[in-house]
């Protein structure tokens, strides 16, 4: 028997990627979760072979939830489902430890193949983008590792700092002390290895992270 955890916010989608499943692999169990902190914790709970994970459900912030799960889970393979198929941003999941990208656009068939190579230890790309998507970026893949020591609130911090954000209104923005935010900052820059705002700017940058949403 083999578990899968789809990860997606959308139920509607999650129905729809659970029929597909069932299709193509009558022998499963399928988990679900909608945001990042329900994700970690059926992981914590359930021994699960293979997470289907979203970029852009809450709490995961495009590439932060891949780099968080990596990070609790090591060796737990985990294939990022997306309506996004820019080959650059795929070749950056797959240097980020992602073994495998499903387009959310993938055929019922398409889905049952990538899931069934990525359980046998392959990474699975589609064959229209498999050929623009460049090989395992070594210096991302260092610069992904550090940022996956971030906590979750560290993470937002860091977003806030790429769009020029001071401690104060990034302690509006997240309802903390900027005494906390500060002691964040502090954080940020002994795990990512830095000492000034500018390094981390250009951390956020290339990592395109999407800066979490600010109150109304």
């Amino acid at each position: 028997m083999v578990t899968l955890l789809i990860a997606d916010d959308h139920p509607l989608y999650r129905d729809a990627l659970r029929g597909a499943l069932s299709m193509s692999l009558p022998d499963l169990t399928l988990l679900e979760a909608g945001d990042l902190l329900g994700t970690v914790e059926v992981l914590q709970h359930h021994d699960v072979d293979l997470l289907l994970l979203d970029l852009h459900m809450p709490g995961s912030h495009d590439l932060f939830g891949l780099l968080h799960v990596r990070s609790r889970f090591p060796e737990l393979p985990v294939a990022i489902v997306s309506g996004t198929e820019d080959p650059a941003l795929i070749s950056k999941i797959v240097s980020a430890g992602a073994s495998g990208f499903i387009p959310k656009t993938a055929s019922a068939e398409d889905i049952g193949a990538a899931v069934q190579a990525i359980l046998d230890g392959d990474i699975w790309l589609p064959d229209t983008i498999s050929q623009e998507v460049e090989q395992i970026d070594e210096a991302f893949a260092a610069l992904a590792d550090k940022v996956s020591s971030l906590t979750p609130s560290q993470y937002k911090v860091l977003c806030y700092m790429r769009d020029g954000l001071l401690n104060k209104q990034i302690g509006y923005n997240l309802d903390i002390a900027e005494a906390t935010v500060k002691a964040h900052v502090t954080a940020i820059f002994k795990k990512l290895g830095i000492n000034n705002r500018t390094q981390a700017v250009l951390i956020a940058s290339q990592l395109e992270l999407e800066p979490p949403v600010t109150k109304s």
